[in-house]
């Protein structure tokens, strides 16, 4: 048995495929596992716990399975869909984490965490970030009619896709010293995370030894998660049945 780890779905009702992929991962592979950590931007944007829609529904249903046979489901928010509250917990069964979580796992302590706080260097999705996380901002959303909460959220990724591809690579990536000074705060040796869409596994020096970084895949053409178990951990992928389609 082990633990997976999964992060940036991006589900929507536009790319059917990649849910298609998530409830066949689900059905299959999690139903086999201790338990299921998901590490933010499982949907591709979140209104509000009162939206729903097919794709919605699919991943409620999913998790509550997974749920009622005894794979318990964990939730990190990102970037995409901090908004998600305790009603979607209640109706999915999942269990929301708080942003930075160190669990016991086989043994040693784990630092879970979506990955937005550890890029730093983005000083205006920083800005945003402090001010999209406070209560009166959320307050404020969630009270609009959900078609203009919609559509605020459709200009905000269109404005941000088109500032990120101004970017430097490196703005877009996470501040290595940041990476050192969570891990060393947290006394772990071993940290997980998704956000910048860059699955790797990264040695990283602090003060208590060396430590490692792993980083989630996206599923836009493919589907990517991480195996933990006592004897150590593995990335696995596999393409979608449409990889070719377009995020």
């Amino acid at each position: 048995m082990s633990t997976l780890f999964i992060s940036d779905l991006h589900l929507s009702t536009e790319r059917p495929d990649i849910t298609a992929a998530f409830i066949e991962f689900v059905e299959t592979k999690a139903k086999q596992a201790d338990a299921l950590y998901v590490l933010g931007d499982l949907f591709d944007a979140w209104f509000g716990d009162d939206f729903e829609d097919e794709c919605v529904v699919q991943v409620k249903q999913a998790f509550r399975n997974l749920v009622d046979n005894d794979v318990p489901v964990y939730f990190i928010h990102g970037n995409r869909d901090f908004l998600i509250k305790k009603r979607f917990a209640r109706e999915s069964g999942v269990t929301l984490l708080p942003e930075h979580a160190v669990v016991e796992l086989y043994g040693q302590p784990v630092l879970l965490m979506h990955g937005d706080t550890l890029c730093t260097r983005d000083l205006d999705y920083q800005k945003f970030r402090r001010k999209s996380r406070t209560w009166w901002w959320q307050g404020f959303m969630l009270s609009l009619p959900q078609r203009l909460r919609k559509k605020i959220a459709d200009d905000y990724r269109a404005k941000s896709k088109a500032a990120t591809a101004m970017k430097r690579a490196d703005i877009m990536d996470v501040t290595p010293s940041e990476v050192e000074k969570v891990m060393n705060d947290a006394g772990v040796k071993l940290l997980i995370h998704g956000h910048t869409h860059r699955p790797n596994v990264h040695q990283v020096e602090l003060s208590q030894g060396q430590g490692q970084r792993v980083v989630l895949g996206d599923w836009y053409t493919q589907s990517s998660y991480l195996t933990l178990d006592s004897d150590g951990f593995d990335l696995h992928y596999a393409p979608l049945p449409t990889a070719d389609a377009t995020s």
